[in-house]
């Protein structure tokens, strides 16, 4: 049995990753193993998870990757570890409908049957706690909120107060204006080894009771194992992922169905590298456009590309680099691949947020036309080109209207679309038969 707890919040912005990768950090000093999770599409904050725990962090999305393949992939990742943490989004009830669990952490509470340590920011608050916590332990019977964690206090007597107010109070941490991860235009900034995480782990466990959040973890009960969903295939070819500052935006499962139905990976780095020996490549998303001109320099990449007949996927960033160029916003145009017709303009503000279920429109490299899956957008970019897109339908779950998007021709696919591969594993099944072609 594996022990495991949710850390949800009442909201965005309580410090959810901020306990997470403490609490990570404090297991792993006690000798435990402990594997990590992320609710929702974020890419940002699993960097964290894994530099505080050693190992990869795996997206659980209930509306793009659906109940099956959520318990499969957390059945797998936790199948040597003592304790597993999962970072909700947003608030504990919120995701795709206002109306049901839909797309929410509590969804993936409810599949995984793991207790929730409810985090919120307590500053200037004192009985009202009780009332919080009392509404949300409440709220869903399907639902255990075992533990409250009283981030953002004034002060230790603070955090005695909010204890006395509620039981469920387990734990919290002092404000501190000046200890804050680094943020940018998408998120966090990536982690990296200069972030020290011992600072937020020594401020957590001063005031939190670390025995009884282990307690509230191991209190889960056995969780049915779930393997993978097929067996390891003969590799078949060598497919290229593009890795290092610029393009690092890829959910572990896709790169784990890749190599199970036959692909092996080949990471490398567009910044610096010449082209591997590969049948296939693979972009994805992340900051381009902070290494345009770093990108721009590789043109010797640029040539092989051009001359590569294999198939080229990518996904928003790599949309943006396999374009002609990238315009700044310094108003620079920085020349990239050059292989779809059109560049990529930089906005001060968000271009696009949100769910989207897509259609294909087109046979392409990922399958026949009328191939449906989920995934996500999240830019501030937008693409200008004379040749319109038609590659995809893509159907928000905002309005009832649809839109073409999706661009490339012959063996060149890409979008803005970040798709999870859970949501239609055939997609991954035709780009590795491609490549092996």
């Amino acid at each position: 049995m594996t022990a495991r707890l949710v850390i949800a919040g009442v909201s965005s912005n309580v410090g959810k990753t901020t306990v997470t990768v403490a609490l990570t950090h404090a297991l792993r000093a006690r000798g435990l193993k402990v594997a990590t999770f992320k609710c929702g599409p974020d890419y940002l904050d699993p960097t964290y998870h894994q530099l505080a725990s050693g190992r990869p962090s795996h997206n659980l999305d209930g509306w793009m990757m659906g109940r099956e393949a959520v318990i499969e992939s957390f059945s797998e990742a936790t199948q040597d570890v003592d304790v597993a943490l999962i970072e909700g989004a947003m608030g504990l009830f919120d995701g795709a409908s206002p109306h049901s669990n839909e797309g929410s952490s509590a969804e993936i509470a409810r599949w995984l049957d793991a207790p929730v340590l409810l985090v919120l920011d307590a500053g200037g608050m004192a009985r009202s706690v009780a009332a919080l916590a009392h509404g949300y332990a409440t709220f869903d019977d399907g639902v255990r909120v075992g533990g409250v964690f009283a981030n953002r206090v004034g002060s230790a007597g603070h955090l005695a107060l909010l204890r006395q107010a509620s039981p469920l109070v387990i734990g919290g941490m002092v404000k501190a204006s000046t200890e804050q991860f680094r943020s940018r235009h998408l998120g966090l900034h990536a982690a990296d080894a200069s972030v020290d995480l011992s600072v937020w782990s020594e401020r957590l466990q001063a005031h939190t009771d670390l025995d009884a959040i282990l307690a509230l973890a191991r209190s889960a009960p056995a969780l049915a194992h779930r393997g993978a969903s097929s067996e390891q295939r003969p590799i078949t070819c060598r497919i290229g992922i593009a890795q290092d500052a610029a393009f690092s935006f890829y959910y572990p499962y896709n790169l784990r169905l890749l190599a199970r139905l036959g692909a092996e990976l080949v990471p490398f780095s567009p910044l610096r590298d010449r082209l591997p020996d590969v049948d296939g490549l693979y972009f994805g998303g992340g900051y381009p456009e902070l290494h345009a001109p770093a990108l721009a320099e590789n043109r010797a990449l640029h040539a092989q590309l051009r001359a590569f007949a294999g198939p080229i996927y990518g996904e928003c960033g790599g949309l943006m680099y396999l374009s002609d160029a990238i315009i700044t916003l310094d108003g620079v145009r920085h020349e990239m691949a050059g292989l779809i017709p059109g560049h990529a303009v930089m906005e001060p503000k968000l271009s696009a947020l949100g769910y989207v279920e897509v259609e294909t429109a087109k046979d392409t490299l990922i399958g026949p036309a009328g191939q449906r899956f989920r995934g996500h957008q999240f830019r501030y970019s937008r693409f200008e080109t004379h040749e319109p897109p038609g590659q995809y339908r893509l159907h928000t779950r905002r309005s009832a209207a649809i839109t073409d998007e999706g661009y490339g021709r012959d063996n060149v696919l890409a979008s803005y679309v970040h798709a999870h591969w859970a949501s239609n594993p055939s997609l991954a099944e035709a780009f590795v038969r491609a490549c092996a072609r």
